[in-house]
């Protein structure tokens, strides 16, 4: 099927789509819980965290602000928290390396220590933007300079006050910092959220034993609660099972499944769009752990129909829209994907908007760009030389598309998988065999 050089991969037609599989950990459930364990009373074991760049990055930046953290043989991560208020004044810089969720979460934990903390990044984190959580963390009483509200951050740390706040932007990042500076603040902290996220902040919050409300759109976390250690599963990641609903809806006879994977609510608005692009998808629920769903899902190629993003989707699945314009690219001749209000995909690991479509028309795709999305209209893909641009989502989705041109496409940058998904392209070759 294809094989990495360099930062390269070879993606060869694929005539079968058929398997099954396991996805890696879910990256926003393994961030939350490493963060959490460090700031809980004893000792957490994470099962399935995610070996991901961005994961690991978080790791790093735990381990700089004094957090104790083992790998065990099994696959494991041990978190030794060091309780509420407990980190120490990192010495050196810390790195959130492309990691944005690391970023934006670890500014809320660290605003509420008196000390200063430089958060940074590589050259694409440094151009996205932080002031959306910079402004409720100053509110809250910390003090922070910046790029022009970009990367590097330095925050100084201060006693924080509880707020009420409602972002610009829906954004689970921004709510997820408020609350973890809440959970360290004086009273009671309010975020308020006209349209929902993705809730895996309020959930892990639970599994450690603090207690938070979400009604009418008002998530509230009363500052001092204690955290208690815990030994949990992160389930597999939906964002990438994503790539494989897609690839299997978009290939004549394709059947996979996956099993483990996450199924909460706020992630699952794919299905649907999926489903209304053509996919037969069944999904059985097998477990919840620490209040996560997980379970099965069967994707099978249906009857492939033009279909749109709305704007009143796109909060709930912007990760998955490489995954999707993957799919309506791989739709029969002539049909056509849709996506409109999702503004928020240029400012991601790459101007998502452009990347995809200079990627996409590459192949042989036909796309209209605007500001807040694009049209996209389906014919035979040739293959040929796609970028990535360093973004891993768009790495994945051209692999995907490539699958359907009638030559081989070479991905440029393939490497930037291993930030979400170590493996892709070996589990590609598995699925074509």
């Amino acid at each position: 099927m294809g094989h990495a050089a360099a930062d390269a991969a070879r993606v060869e037609p694929a005539a079968r789509i058929s398997g099954r599989l396991r996805v890696p950990g879910d990256k926003s459930i393994s961030h939350r819980y490493a963060m959490l364990a460090a700031m809980a009373d004893g000792v957490s074991t994470i099962e399935g965290y995610l070996t991901g760049a961005d994961c690991l990055a978080t790791l790093d930046c735990l381990r700089g602000l004094g957090v104790t953290i083992h790998h065990t043989p099994g696959g494991a991560v041990t978190v030794h928290g060091r309780g509420l208020g407990g980190l120490t004044a990192p010495d050196r810089p810390l790195d959130a390396a492309n990691s944005g969720t690391s970023m934006r979460l670890l500014s809320g934990i660290v605003a509420a220590h008196a000390f200063r903390t430089v958060l940074g990044g590589d050259a694409s984190l440094s151009r996205r933007p932080m002031r959306r959580v910079i402004t409720p963390l100053t509110l809250m009483g910390a003090r922070i300079s910046s790029q022009d509200g970009r990367p590097p951050l330095t925050i100084d740390g201060a006693r924080l006050h509880g707020i009420t706040f409602q972002g610009e932007v829906p954004s689970a990042q921004v709510k997820s910092a408020v609350l973890l500076a809440g959970l360290q603040a004086e009273g009671e902290t309010v975020v308020i959220e006209p349209v929902g996220t993705r809730d895996h902040t309020e959930r892990a919050f639970h599994a450690f034993g603090v207690e938070v409300t979400t009604s009418d759109g008002h998530i509230s976390v009363a500052g001092g609660q204690r955290l208690r250690a815990q030994n949990l599963t992160v389930p597999g990641d939906v964002s990438s099972a994503a790539f494989w609903i897609a690839l299997a809806a978009g290939t004549p006879g394709a059947e996979i499944e996956i099993d483990g994977v996450g199924l909460n609510p706020s992630r699952t608005a794919m299905f649907d769009v999926a489903r209304r692009a053509g996919a037969r998808i069944d999904v059985s629920a097998t477990n919840v752990g620490a209040g996560e769903p997980a379970g099965r899902i069967r994707v099978a190629y249906g009857t492939p129909a033009s279909f749109e993003i709305r704007p009143e989707e796109v909060p709930g699945l912007i990760d998955e829209i490489p995954a999707l314009a993957a799919l309506g690219a791989m739709l029969p001749d002539g049909a056509e994907m849709r996506v409109s209000g999702a503004a928020e995909l240029r400012v991601k690991e790459s101007d998502r908007i452009s990347c995809l479509a200079a990627g996409l028309r590459a192949m042989g795709a036909a796309i209209d760009e605007f500001p807040d999305g694009f049209r996209l209209r389906a014919r035979p893909l040739t293959g040929g030389a796609v970028d990535a641009a360093g973004d891993h989502r768009l790495a994945m989705a051209f692999a995907l598309a490539a699958t359907r041109a009638s030559a081989p496409t070479t991905v440029l940058g393939a490497s930037s998988v291993n930030v979400s998904y170590p493996g892709f392209f070996e589990t590609l070759e598995s699925l074509t065999r």
